[in-house]
């Protein structure tokens, strides 16, 4: 019977054994697999951009029999276009390069015969310089769709812009024409001879709308730094951008008609080589440069030291160079991304984060270069009649090790910075997705809550384990550990709503209690030890000793509170927050990191508590008890032999109260402000990668640069806390050996 017994109580260890280790097994591999998921998502974010050859065409000779004046192509890399210098749009397939139609310009200005120049302005706009000095605008539909049998169909159109039509001007090598909101449009001319002209187009219209139509014309007679090599004008009409031989970069504003102003001029080259290329890169603040040697940079105005208000052009970005002369710049139409062409190859380069994404190699030098209107296509003619298209695959161009982590030199910005901004309000808005901010605020707030927990708890611990009567230890420990039950939602709640004003009503008083009540508990212990030993009161508190420091606290909260008026009175000049920013300049925000650390310290205090607490007490008490004989106080007997024989556990209690404080997220998003500054202040907000998680992933696309950056900075985290926690039971285990077993 007894052996039965035996066998059956081993197997059913032996099972008890199994199961855990399968059960163990299973969370090993769920915590990697969820690891390997949300890697998966953040992963294409380093994924390299591809060129794909979609369609390559022979173009008929009829049509490269007059000069080609503009190449385009559609999104679906199933046709192009082709413009000639008589003014004609010949459509073609791009599976067999038949001609799907041929369509003339819808307005050709009166004894024009050829096109000189066409310019594309972007969303399938061309301005077209006619011989005569005539300018014309065409917008250019083409769009391809599949019927049910696998035919592709053409729809191709060209409608002309009468708004920007311009009458003839002589002797005009190149010309721009822009529409300037509410005041008509602008040209502006690069006439023999370098000289430059701006004309004004105005319109006005009076109460009964009716139309009034003026021309303003001004010719630029600053000296120039060599001849003009290159020449670009920003879409709303407002500032001028002229190269030179020289390798010199001129500016001018032409916002305002009749006035023109050179607001700078500045060597963009080195070694004075020729300027090539301009161009605008999306948003029209930032201008690309290229020149003879290959080089290619970016450039936007800043301030710079001695230059008060106004914003100088300031080299910001150089990108990897070209083999040989830079002979064209595309900006694409949807970030900031650039394709530069030079004799052989077409380099694809990433504005912000310098990426060189790609290097595309034709066949041939191409002489014509075009992009889609959502520039997924590429298009290349080359010199022996051969139309190449290519389709696009650029996933995140914009992100890289250097944006993610490093500081980035954004548009606008006077200086490199860490920054995140996930969205704006403006189309050409560029996204800033640097999670160095988020790690910064995800530390800050766990060390700042840490700092209010680990004593209170700690030694919160200690008192109920060591000196706390075993009665009031039963009835007070399970109110702490009620607390952990509080949901976050609540504590950020409160936090947000009740706390933050009344500490932003009292912030001196919090200051002045952190000085005054520790001042009149340590006095109010001093007289203390004065009582003997052996009196009533030291009976009657013995076990309760914390009760009788309560009103002391509170006497000590309210004298702060008083003193707190006449002190901002008397040393803050009345406004102690003004004080912060006037004198130290320290901004003060209402959900700042004082509110985080009470909150999060109070979600935190709960665990380490009650875990420190239990490993205290099972210190074995004959180790107390020898202490005790040996003529140890009982503070000497805790700080000294039990808390070291606890050590284990209490600093498991800190990390598992470290993690919880990492991870958490209401309290951080209720309570901070979800500012992502990098400020060490308490008087800032914060915001953390968890909290980040849950603002922005709600509103991120699937897929998109946001979406992989939100899952990439949940690897982090994870990272972060399995690192931590692998490190704390390091140690754990080390003070385990060293100091016991408790």
């Amino acid at each position: 019977m007894a052996k039965d017994f035996i066998d059956t109580s081993r197997r059913n260890d032996r099972l008890a054994e199994i199961l855990i280790r399968i059960g163990g097994i299973l969370v090993i591999v769920s915590v990697i697999w969820i690891l390997v998921m949300i890697s998966r998502v953040a992963l294409p974010l380093f994924y390299p951009a591809t060129a794909r050859i979609a369609a390559t065409l022979q173009v008929p000779a009829t049509i490269i029999s007059a000069k080609v004046m503009a190449i385009g192509a559609e999104e679906n890399q199933q046709a192009v276009f082709i413009l000639d210098e008589s003014g004609t749009f010949h459509f073609l397939k791009a599976a067999d390069g038949s001609v799907s139609a041929s369509i003339k310009a819808p307005v050709i200005p009166k004894g024009a015969v050829r096109i000189a120049s066409a310019e594309y302005v972007g969303k399938s706009a061309y301005n077209l310089l006619w011989d005569t000095g005539a300018i014309t605008s065409v917008t250019v539909d083409l769009a391809s769709t599949k019927d049910a049998d696998g035919t592709i169909s053409l729809a191709h159109d060209v409608t002309a812009q009468d708004d920007l039509a311009f009458p003839a001007i002589g002797s005009v090598v190149q010309s721009f024409v822009r529409p300037v909101e509410g005041k008509g449009a602008v040209r502006v001319d690069q006439l023999n001879g370098d000289h430059l002209r701006v004309t004004h187009q105005l319109v006005e219209k009076d109460l009964l709308g009716n139309e009034k139509r003026s021309t303003s014309s001004a010719e630029i007679n600053d000296p120039l730094p060599g001849r003009l090599t290159a020449v670009a004008v920003d879409t709303k009409g407002h500032y001028l951008y002229a190269g030179t031989d020289k390798g010199w970069l001129l500016r001018w504003d032409i916002s305002e008609p009749g006035q023109i102003r050179l607001l700078e001029s500045l060597p963009a080259s080195e070694e004075s080589q020729a300027i090539t290329s301009l161009a605008l890169v999306l948003g029209d603040v930032s201008l690309a440069v290229g020149d003879a040697k290959g080089s290619l940079t970016t450039w936007f105005p800043i301030k710079v030291s001695g230059s008060g208000e106004d914003r100088r052009l300031t080299r910001i970005h150089t990108l990897r160079p070209n083999h040989g002369k830079v002979t064209a710049i595309i900006p694409s139409p949807r970030d900031k991304t650039l394709f530069s062409l030079d004799a052989t190859e077409i380099h694809v380069d990433h504005m912000t984060s310098e990426r060189n994404l790609m290097t595309i190699r034709p066949a041939a030098p191409p002489t014509n270069l075009a992009l889609s209107p959502k520039g997924n296509t590429l298009a290349a003619l080359d010199g022996i009649r051969t139309l190449t298209v290519w389709k696009l695959d650029i996933p995140h161009p914009e992100i890289s090790f250097g944006t993610l982590f490093g500081k980035v030199w954004y548009e606008g910005y006077d200086r490199p910075e860490y920054a995140w901004q996930s969205s704006a309000a403006n189309d050409d808005f560029e996204p800033k997705l640097s999670l160095v901010p988020l790690v910064f605020g995800t530390i800050k707030a766990t060390i700042f809550a840490m700092l209010f927990a680990v004593p209170l708890a700690l030694l919160g611990a200690l008192y109920t384990s060591q000196f706390m009567s075993p009665r009031l230890k039963g009835r007070i420990k399970p109110i702490v550990e009620i607390m952990a039950a509080i949901p976050s939602v609540v504590i950020g709640f409160l936090a947000g709503l009740w706390l933050a004003p009344l500490i932003d009503k009292s912030v001196l008083t919090v200051f002045l209690s952190i000085i005054i009540v520790p001042l009149m508990l340590l006095i109010t212990i001093f007289f203390w030890k004065r009582i003997k030993t052996a009196s009533l009161l030291q009976r009657a508190t013995r076990g309760h000793e914390f009760i009788a420091m309560i009103p002391v606290v509170i006497m000590g909260i309210y004298l702060a509170f008083l003193l707190s008026g006449l002190a901002e009175a008397q040393l803050f000049s009345g406004d102690v927050k003004q004080w912060f920013y006037s004198t130290l300049g320290v901004r003060y925000d209402q959900r700042n990191s004082i509110i985080i650390a009470i909150a999060l310290g109070f979600a935190v205090i709960p665990i380490i508590f009650t875990i420190a607490e239990d490993a205290i007490s099972n210190v074995p008490r004959n180790l107390t008890a020898a202490s005790l004989a040996l003529g140890a106080s009982r503070w000497q007997t805790a700080w000294r032999v039990v808390l070291p024989s606890a050590l284990p556990g209490v600093f498991s209690a800190v990390m598992i109260g470290f993690g919880r404080a990492i991870g958490e997220t209401m309290i951080v998003l209720m309570a901070t402000g979800n500012t992502p500054i990098m400020s060490w202040s308490l008087f800032n907000g914060l915001r953390s990668l968890s909290a980040n998680i849950a603002v922005e992933i709600p509103e991120a696309p699937l897929n998109s640069s946001l979406y992989r950056t939100l899952f990439l900075s949940a690897v982090l985290l994870f990272i972060f806390t399995f690192v931590i926690n692998t490190v704390a039971e390091a140690l754990r285990q080390r003070f385990r050996k060293k100091y016991g077993r408790y």
